[in-house]
């Protein structure tokens, strides 16, 4: 196995520092996101619940909510990157995110859709159905902000290779 030409790969001196404003931007958008979201999933911890079936405005909190932790998320850990260049996982994890949260829109509005379990003159239902849809679109935004991640070598060790 060849080596890389030294000159093709990245400078670490140039790597600058996160910036911190950016981060705790991020970090702050990420919370009222959370927060938006816990209202939307459990409004009677609030004392706000009034209907005991979740509702179109419930289920549009819950997802804005959603989609404003995703972005915090994005912003916080892209600021990570700062003067480096993103490798592959890390492109392939924004996706991740987006495609998570576009599962989880699809999955939650199923039936005002069009495509959920209650097509009838019923109306609209939020059921375990819809419920697993949201968790699995959480558990892909999960692994997507796991790969944004930016690992960095620790200074003066040098990767030995066979």
């Amino acid at each position: 196995m060849t080596r890389p030409d030294p000159a093709s790969l990245p400078d670490p001196s140039s790597q600058g520092t996160p910036s911190r404003a950016r981060v705790r931007l991020g970090l702050s958008v990420t919370l009222l996101g959370f927060f938006i979201f816990i209202v939307g999933a459990k409004p009677a911890w609030f004392g706000w619940d009034r209907s005991p079936t979740v509702g179109f405005i419930q289920i549009s909190a819950l997802l804005f909510g959603l989609g404003i932790l995703c972005f915090g998320g994005y912003v916080g850990l892209m600021a990570l990157w700062r003067g480096r260049e993103r490798t592959i996982p890390a492109d392939i994890g924004v996706r991740l995110v987006a495609t998570g949260y576009v599962i989880s829109v699809f999955a939650a509005m199923a039936d005002w859709l069009g495509m959920g379990t209650q097509l009838g003159p019923e109306g609209p239902f939020f059921g375990p159905l819809q419920a697993r849809g949201i968790m699995v679109g959480e558990a892909i935004i999960a692994v997507g902000f796991l790969m944004m991640i930016p690992f960095r070598e620790k200074p003066g060790e040098d990767k030995k290779r066979p």
